[in-house]
């Protein structure tokens, strides 16, 4: 039976096992040989990866013709405005086009890990949090998306891929769990 890990991928760390710093690949916290990650996450964001041992299950997690959602938690600079959530929740004219509809909810502050370094802090601008659930994948999509609405992103995790959370993981921590071959049929 496959099996995937749930990772909560450290902030400046790659989603690969290999690279010019050891330290900042995913060899530092995984060693789980014929293991391969399920899509990306930038050096930059926070939260949780798959990984699989299985090409198919792979396959059907990042491929974005599959529409796996993705939630993802983003603290941003100002005070999120119903306007800009409106706006999200149509889609995002981007330079490489129009988002599809995504979810986007504002939220409080979820009690979340210290992340190191810590954000850029303004006295004079505030931030808020926002839950915004994708179901495609482009190069550091959330991030352009809270932009172009006007709230550039500070902090980014992603906190679920399809049913599974990073519910009880700190970062670096991982879970290994077997997946029925046909998890996506139910």
């Amino acid at each position: 039976m496959p099996q995937i890990i749930l990772f909560n991928k450290p902030f400046n760390v790659l989603s690969q096992f290999t690279g010019d710093n050891p330290e900042q690949t995913l060899a530092r916290y995984i060693n789980a040989p014929g293991f391969y990650p399920a899509g990306r996450l930038d050096k930059d964001s926070e939260g949780l990866m798959l990984l699989t041992d299985c090409g198919e299950t792979q396959q059907r997690i990042s491929n974005p013709r599959f529409k796996l959602p993705k939630t993802y938690w983003a603290q941003v600079e100002g005070v999120i405005t119903q306007d800009a959530i409106t706006s999200l929740t149509r889609g995002v004219v981007l330079n490489d086009g129009l988002t599809r509809p995504a979810i986007a909810v504002p939220m409080q502050a979820p009690d979340l890990w210290q992340r190191h370094p810590p954000i850029r802090v303004r006295k004079e601008i505030p931030d808020s949090w926002l839950s915004l659930t994708i179901t495609e994948g482009r190069n550091r999509q959330v991030r352009r998306m809270t932009a172009a609405v006007g709230f550039p992103t500070l902090r980014l995790v992603r906190y679920q891929i399809g049913n599974w959370t990073l519910q009880g993981l700190l970062p670096g921590q991982y879970r290994m769990i077997p997946i029925p071959p046909d998890w996506w049929r139910t």
